[in-house]
């Protein structure tokens, strides 16, 4: 599946992102025009909050209308479509949505050097992602956003 996120979606863009989902983020500028054209040539599925646009893309384009809450958005992306938050996490670049490739460890920033890996780097931008910290916040986030976390009546995943 691939996704087109309305610029009001931007923290599930790249949430989605995280999970290894190829997701375009629109700019603030973007006509709904163009939104759709974008989804229909991409076969993207569009995501909104914005009830006229997806009227405007019914039958040019795939789209889903989402509730305020990125909890809520993210419960009807898993039910609705199958999203799977842990299918493929850390594989795209959080800002450039390019595939991440292996990378080494020199070019790390120094205080990452000592972790075991493993290391990713940008072929587009040249960012380079380790496992630090900011890894472990975003995984249990995923992780809250998954089937585990709703098998699981308080809410969270097995561990």
């Amino acid at each position: 599946m691939r996704f087109l996120c309305d610029e009001m979606l931007v923290r599930l863009g790249r949430g989605l992102r995280a999970a290894g989902y190829d997701t375009l983020i629109a700019s603030s500028a973007a006509a709904d025009a163009h939104l759709i054209a974008i989804a229909a040539d991409d076969a993207r599925i569009l995501l909104t909050r914005d009830r006229a646009l997806v009227r405007r893309a019914e039958g040019h384009a795939r789209s889903l209308l989402l509730p305020d809450r990125i909890a809520d958005q993210t419960r009807l992306l898993r039910q609705e479509l199958a999203v799977d938050w842990l299918a493929k996490p850390f594989t795209r670049c959080l800002m450039d949505n390019t595939p991440l490739e292996q990378s080494d460890v020199e070019l790390a920033p120094e205080a990452a050097r000592g972790l075991p890996g493993p290391f990713r780097k940008c072929p587009c931008c040249g960012r380079v992602y380790w496992p630090g910290s900011h890894v472990r916040r975003m995984m249990a986030q995923l992780e809250s956003w998954s089937d585990r976390a709703a098998a699981h009546p308080s809410g969270q995943g097995a561990r």
